[in-house]
């Protein structure tokens, strides 16, 4: 895995993920996904919230490309230790929250708005379908906000009220979502 921009642009990492229940993003639909998220967001005036966070990689691209204030949350403890450690050797332990704990129950206890959430859940998630309602129900995204959802082909959001955009590389794809609150157009 690499950094694809920003001060740490080159970057690698290697996380032991032979066996973990993560699916990291690939690089390929990591740069296609950042190049849409640099001319929407100012990265160095975002909070970010990034939901079952795996090997950091969503985590550590955003940091790379100016936020300073990023929420890691994963329950898998091997993961959390591999961000931990891969944040310190990249010298940005200082922009990271590091949580580890079961993401739909941290969703529930917080309620602190992010303007940016991305949230990379294993295919198989039983409630990965559930994911958006339980993001804006417990009003996770701050006004102007914007959340986006990982996921295959097999789940479609475009019927959500506050989905607005798909994006897709591969079989991966990502949902875009806006609070209601806006009118603009994506």
């Amino acid at each position: 895995m690499r950094i694809i921009g920003g001060t740490l642009k080159g970057r690698k990492f290697y996380p032991p993920a032979d066996k973990w229940p993560t699916r990291p993003t690939t690089d390929y639909a990591k740069e296609g996904l950042y190049n849409i998220l640099q001319n929407r967001i100012d990265f160095e005036e975002t909070r970010m919230l990034d939901l079952f966070g795996g090997t950091g990689n969503q985590s550590f691209e955003a940091i790379s490309r100016g936020c300073q204030d990023v929420t890691y949350v994963d329950k898998h403890r091997p993961a959390v230790r591999f961000a931990k450690q891969t944040a310190a050797e990249f010298d940005i332990a200082d922009s990271i929250k590091v949580i580890t704990m079961d993401v739909k129950r941290f969703i529930k206890i917080n309620h602190d708005p992010w303007d940016y959430i991305f949230a990379g859940p294993p295919y198989p998630l039983p409630w990965l379908d559930q994911i958006p309602n339980l993001v804006f129900e417990n009003k996770l995204v701050a006004e102007y906000g914007l959340f986006v959802l990982e996921h295959n082909p097999k789940h479609n959001f475009e019927e959500h009220p506050n989905f607005k955009s798909i994006r897709s590389y591969g079989q991966t794809k990502f949902s875009f979502f806006k609070n209601i609150l806006e009118e603009t157009t994506d």
